[in-house]
């Protein structure tokens, strides 16, 4: 995918349908000139709905339409008739979706199954006619309720990317080479830093017909939890990810330094993260003889599992697809 028609996060401007009034009207026939009260209510305003896609990787076709404006519900008639509801507004949006409002950053709905339909902004009710509001001792009233108001507020929808493995390292650590020998995916790949600026993913293969997703993210740099490099737009997408495989590269000056980093922008991004099954990855290791693996596995902590490989010599690329896959289904082992 084009890294310009990947987008994931956007602000909308929401409106939900306001309520429809309730009616005031009475009974009037040939042989019943007095009859009660038969004001029907109104009808209630369109909700703002967000529907899984599982065929949706962007928010791009919001880029154009961020004015969502639902339809008002219709005024209640008589012979107690409720009014039309106001026609829904339905987003599709891809799996992984959140909605959140503009000025608090609350999460207020999330969406993580294809066709999971979510009333995001309610629409008002409808007002009640003046028919509900007969009783013995008030058998004419002439009111009836207004229908309540919609919602008018900036959200946010928010994208995450959803996959069972992300992979964490510093820009060229050899992520997206990884993937390309891994899986089908085609990520670009070249010398220089931030080559990966979106999400790419792609399906792994593995034993007997089982298969598990391996998300390419943007590379980390110190400093990406308050919003350098590209900050929160990679760090939001490893909070789904139920594995974290950190790769830090066999020529790094400091393998040590680099970890501790990354370990670090994660904390101060979401504690939460860090407790999150990790596999450190030491790629371009095919120059690496026992010994000087042995040296670096010493740099980490002991709880964590190093794994050396090279994705050029595919040399360690069984293995690491066998420590994946048990890390996804330990506990169901």
């Amino acid at each position: 995918m084009q890294a310009d028609n990947f987008i994931d996060y956007i602000r909308v401007n929401c409106k939900s349908g306001h309520g429809g009034p309730g009616c005031v009207h009475f009974l009037r026939e040939k042989f019943r000139p007095n009859g009660g009260p038969d004001g029907g209510n109104g009808g209630r305003g369109g909700h703002i709905i967000l529907r899984g896609n599982k065929n949706m990787w962007t928010l791009l076709h919001l880029r154009y339409h961020k004015n969502l404006i639902a339809e008002d519900g219709e005024r209640g008639s008589k012979n107690n008739s409720s009014g039309k509801f106001g026609e829904d507004i339905i987003i599709d949006v891809p799996l992984g979706t959140v909605g959140k409002d503009d000025e608090t950053g609350e999460v207020e709905v999330e969406v993580l199954e294809h066709g999971q339909e979510v009333i995001w902004i309610p629409g008002g009710r409808g007002g009640l006619g003046n028919g509900n509001f007969a009783t013995p001792t008030n058998q004419a009233p002439d009111y009836a309720q207004p229908g309540e108001p919609g919602v008018d507020a900036w959200k946010v929808v928010e994208l995450k990317i959803l996959a069972d493995v992300g992979l964490v390292g510093f820009p060229n650590a050899g992520k997206s080479t990884l993937l390309s020998v891994i899986s089908a995916a085609k990520p670009k790949i070249a010398d220089y830093a931030f080559t990966t600026i979106t999400p790419n993913l792609g399906i792994v293969d593995y034993k007997g017909g089982k298969s598990f997703c391996v998300a390419d993210l943007p590379g980390i740099i110190e400093g990406a939890a308050e919003g350098k490099g590209l900050g929160h737009r990679f760090l939001r997408h490893v909070e789904r990810n139920p594995a974290l495989l950190m790769l830090i590269p066999a020529d790094s000056k400091d393998h040590k330094k680099e970890y501790d980093i990354l370990m670090h922008e994660l904390e101060e991004y979401n504690p939460d993260l860090l407790d999150k099954n990790m596999l450190i990855a030491i790629s371009k290791s095919d120059m690496l003889d026992a010994e000087l693996q042995a040296e670096i596995r010493k740099e980490f902590p002991k709880k964590i599992p190093v794994h050396f490989f090279s994705s050029v010599t595919q040399k360690g690329i069984p293995e690491l697809k066998d420590k994946l896959w048990t890390m996804l289904n330990e506990e169901e082992a």
